[in-house]
């Protein structure tokens, strides 16, 4: 009985860590480029670069997730996802800390370097999750989410403060968060001890997933919402300061937007769950997004531009936990789910990769902040036709399995 008791305790003990593990990893998903949006002008000043190359500060890392998307699974099926991981904490610690030097090389190879080690964390994540917590995966992947978007709204509100009312300047603001990875490399060490699990499989460009239009559809919403998430993240502050508000204010609103989308982030995987068909949640993020924007826009009251970036927010929100939820409901099991996860990673992020680099580019060719909420607007209507296209009751392959059955 006494033994019973004890192995239960450690059993405990050591889920507790590993959850512990999970909030960790999700913590240093965003935050190392979350921070930068609100600091982008001052970066800009001080090394004297073009709206267009200050914006590849976030594209360099959404790069970064759609080419070594595809290369996690396999270092993870080859390595363990327990030691993965562990080297995915060192290389985001390293990039954190290199891009701080002020150096101007040393930034963007820094930030090229910790886009590595967020590329593999977001993939692996979802298996070591699939694996431990196989009876609690909503309730697990709700966490993580939630995690990942409290800190990222953190090192949003925070980034100008700590450069401006601690004297720390843009680079020590940026390598403050250099403490996550190497919190997590601690909490971390004790799952190097246990048995290592590997990734069950690895998706590849030769795989028939990649010739699913579903999975395409899939591909595609997750690639819109996260273009226009990143944006947001880059410019958003820069976008207010056009119309009055100083960036410190545009900064903590930032923040808002992203605390707005918490609630979000918990329900709606529990909601797509439940229903067959997701296209009214799709329907409904994409008329939150078109408001959000258009009030912007047009608004120059504070208090209405604060509630049209609170619409953004719960729009966000709901979007980035729907495209994370449609790799599971979209696959008819556990391996179908890690193949989309691998390929709406890879394709969704090199598409949002785009998005901050070609936004900063129009600044810099009209001068002017409209073309980039036409630009928005196209980004929506995209979101809206390959998300009702994803919410369909359908997984992946099985549309074209029935044309095929048909045709013979």
């Amino acid at each position: 009985m006494c033994q019973k008791q004890l192995s239960t305790k450690q059993i405990s003990v050591h889920n507790i860590i590993l959850i512990l593990g999970i909030i960790f990893i999700a913590f240093n998903l965003r935050p190392a480029i979350t921070s930068v949006g609100p600091l982008i002008s001052m970066i800009r000043v001080e090394l004297g670069i073009s709206n267009t190359l200050a914006g590849s500060l976030t594209t360099l890392p959404l790069l970064a997730f759609g080419v070594f998307s595809l290369v996690a699974p396999k270092m993870g099926r080859k390595f363990g996802n327990e030691r993965t991981i562990f080297f995915a904490f060192l290389t985001i610690f390293t990039g954190i800390l290199l891009r701080s030097t002020g150096l101007i090389t040393a930034l963007f190879i820094g930030t090229a370097i910790l886009g590595l080690g967020i590329a593999i964390c977001n993939v692996i994540i979802s298996g070591i999750i699939k694996d431990k917590f196989p009876e609690k995966l909503g309730m697990m992947t709700g966490i993580y989410i939630t995690s990942m978007s409290i800190m990222a709204a953190l090192a949003s509100g925070l980034a100008v403060p700590l450069a401006e009312n601690y004297s720390l300047g843009w680079e020590k603001s940026l390598g403050v968060w250099a403490l996550l990875p190497l919190i997590g490399i601690l909490i971390w060490l004790p799952q190097l001890k246990n048995k290592h699990t590997k990734i069950k499989s690895s998706v590849s460009v030769k795989s028939s997933i990649w010739r699913s239009s579903l999975a395409w559809q899939v591909t595609l919403f997750m690639g819109f919402q996260s273009c226009i998430f990143y944006c947001l993240i880059s410019w958003l502050p820069e976008i207010l300061y056009s119309r009055g508000i100083d960036i410190a204010t545009g900064g903590w609103l930032l923040t808002v937007m992203q605390f707005a989308g918490l609630p979000a982030t918990l329900l709606i995987p529990v909601l797509a769950s439940r229903i067959s068909n997701q296209r009214p949640i799709v329907a409904s993020i994409a008329i939150l997004y078109l408001v959000g924007f258009t009030g912007i826009f047009l608004s120059g009251n504070m208090i209405l531009v604060v509630a049209f970036i609170i619409a953004l927010g719960v729009a966000q929100g709901a979007g980035i936990s729907l495209a994370l939820t449609l790799f599971a409901l979209r696959a008819e099991n556990a391996e179908g789910a890690a193949n989309l996860s691998g390929m709406a990673q890879s394709g969704g992020y090199s598409l949002a990769a785009i998005g901050p680099f070609f936004m900063g580019y129009l600044f810099d060719s009209f001068q002017t902040w409209t073309p980039a909420f036409v630009m928005f607007g196209i980004l929506c209507i995209g979101l809206l036709i390959a998300g009702l296209g994803a919410g369909r009751d359908l997984y992946i392959l099985q549309s074209e399995q029935k044309q095929a059955k048909m045709k013979a």
